[in-house]
């Protein structure tokens, strides 16, 4: 008990720049957005592939649950994941006990305080890491007990949290072999009948959601296309160095990065086979001394097992700017640690010495994660300190313009969003980016230059169609805009902004009864839409309909109280509908 409350109070502590902590990349994108927060919403996330960024149902229900209890608020869902990495952290300590592993509070601690793992717990997108760890080892532990205690109810709960892990990760479906591998630990052999025919349901529930992931990480995220063609030979060694990456970022975490620099594969650099050859050879000597111990060998091939997902053998979004993430190594640092803190207590059996080690490493990554944290207090902290550390990394050169457009500093945006043109010129938010800044600044041309060169890139984009015709609009070619925002409702058909300029045109061109059903829809996907809501009461009010009209007036509003021109059109509708009433 004691340990467990030290525990938690020190990860509670070195993590305390996080706890007002703003959102973060993709952060918005998870916490549940408008038309998925009712039950119909909470349906949508298990059963309709495209509703959220991943099929991970698990982890949006359980955004679903938190935004209803503190909405848009960061500083819940980071209390979570702290909280959510302290019981991984303490069923760390439990499992490793339950298997006799020396030094198991040791190992807790370390995975608690690691460094390497402030991506996974400050960054709220990656609650899909803390809460699928929680099933995992929740999984495991049960497991092991079915396998020391022959009880069916054991086996039924580790299938059932396996299951739910996998609603919330898929990297977890390494689980199976993980459990295998235990089984070889413990016995030196694995049987048939008693160590692999119960986990065949295990593999087969593992392939089904590795499968499925494959297949949605390609065909709704994103993850193919030129940067991805790479042959088996180029994956073998971006595996190859990957391993060894992690490992260097475990014994020594210096130089963390949100975003590393995305490695160039040459299959003529004979240099970098070098790394699948060490990585090869390392394992055989671990298997040629397995007989005298096995535990080295356990631990390196767990670490590589469960790291085996994301060594770039499967298409994963991220790897579009870099091959490796510090998030990727979550549960296969384990692997790691327990063999680290193992040796540690078995080589140094004198307490005061190990203790005394133990503290001064404890200490130095408590310190080191403190200040790792800092990075992802905002937004723009994050981003500047990854442009330092990988100036070639034009994904932060254009996050960091878009934070910086949405504070007003325009010009400091513009000369990112330029600089990560250089470095990837087809880049089309970028692209979208800079068209949109120029537009403000009335270079219109310019700007419809580079909605057209982002529509190059990237046709099926409703966003950069929506904007190129807003930028037609203002140069009075109405019939390509037209046509532009039609394209954008049709890749898009929930698109509030598009229904709303389209209605727009359309009026003004006396199409109201089209007109009238655009900025309907417009308030029915957004109802906090104030321009949509006043769009909406004019056109009514031109049809006669005034007290609808009025009604939408005043939500506008409500929800921008210093409009003038809502305010204007509420006050002549008020007076149109007196008029109207003093003739009856």
């Amino acid at each position: 008990m004691l340990f467990s409350a030290g525990l938690v109070a020190a990860v509670f502590l070195v993590y305390r720049p996080v706890w007002d902590g703003g959102f973060l990349w993709d952060d918005k994108a998870h916490v549940t957005r408008p038309d998925l927060r009712s039950l119909q919403g909470l349906w949508r996330i298990w059963f309709d592939l495209g509703a959220t960024q991943q099929h991970y149902p698990l982890v949006h229900s359980a955004f679903w649950l938190q935004y209803r209890l503190w909405g848009e608020n960061p500083a819940g869902y980071h209390l979570v994941n702290l909280g959510l990495h302290c019981v991984v952290a303490l069923m760390v300590a439990l499992i490793l006990r339950q298997l006799a592993v020396p030094g198991a509070y040791l190992a807790a601690a370390i995975f608690a305080l690691h460094p390497v793992h402030v991506e996974s717990v400050a960054w709220i997108s990656e609650q899909k890491n803390t809460l699928s760890a929680v099933f995992y080892l929740g999984a495991a532990a049960a497991w092991l007990r079915f396998k020391q205690k022959d009880e069916p109810a054991s086996y039924l709960l580790a299938l059932g949290l396996f299951v739910l892990a996998l609603c919330s990760k898929t990297v977890t479906a390494t689980l199976p072999a993980a459990l295998l591998l235990i089984g070889w630990w413990q016995h030196g052999r694995l049987r048939w009948r008693r160590d692999v025919v119960p986990l065949i349901p295990f593999f087969v529930l593992a392939a089904a959601a590795g499968l499925s992931t494959v297949s949605v990480e390609r065909r709704l995220v994103g993850a193919e296309g030129a940067a991805f063609d790479l042959t088996l030979i180029d994956r073998g060694l971006i595996a190859g160095r990957a391993i060894w990456f992690y490992l260097g970022k475990i014994v020594w975490p210096a130089n963390l990065v949100f975003i590393y620099p995305r490695w160039h594969v040459s299959q003529a650099d004979w240099l970098q086979y070098l790394h699948p050859a060490a990585a090869i050879l390392v394992l055989g000597a671990l298997w040629t001394a397995r007989k005298r111990w096995r535990g080295p060998l356990a631990g390196a091939l767990f670490f590589v097992g469960t790291l085996f997902p994301a060594l770039g053998f499967f298409n994963v979004y991220p790897f579009l700017f870099s091959f490796v993430a510090d998030h990727f190594q979550y549960l296969a640092s384990l692997g790691v640690i327990a063999l680290a803190a193992a040796g540690i207590t078995r080589l140094l059996p004198r307490r005061p010495l190990r203790y005394g080690s133990s503290l001064a490493i404890l200490t130095a990554l408590a310190v080191l994660t403190w200040k790792q944290s800092h990075l992802y207090a905002d937004v723009e902290t994050l981003y500047r300190a990854t442009i330092r550390a990988n100036p070639e990394c034009w994904l932060a050169c254009n996050n960091l313009a878009v934070s910086l457009m949405a504070r007003g500093a325009r010009d400091e945006a513009a000369g990112l969003l330029e600089r990560a043109l250089q470095l990837k010129p087809d880049y089309a938010e970028a692209h979208d980016n800079l068209g949109f800044i120029l537009a403000g600044r009335g270079e219109i041309d310019q700007a419809i230059a580079h909605y057209r060169q982002a529509l190059e890139s990237d046709p099926g984009n409703g966003g950069i169609h929506y904007d190129l015709a807003m930028a037609l609009l203002r140069k009075g070619r109405i019939d390509p805009a037209v046509a532009h925002l039609r394209t954008a409702l049709d890749l898009s058909p929930e698109y509030a902004e598009a229904h709303n300029g389209l209605g727009v045109v359309l009026a003004q061109h006396g199409q109201t009864g089209e007109a009238l059903f655009h900025f309907q829809q417009a308030v029915d996907l957004k109802p906090e839409y104030a321009e949509a809501h006043n769009n909406l009461g004019s056109v009514l009010a031109g049809n006669g309909r005034l007290e609808e009209a009025i009604a939408h007036f005043r939500r506008a509003l409500e929800i921008e109280p210093a409009s003038a021109e809502a305010r204007k059109n509420l006050d002549l509708a008020v007076i149109r509908r007196q008029r109207v009433q003093d003739v009856k």
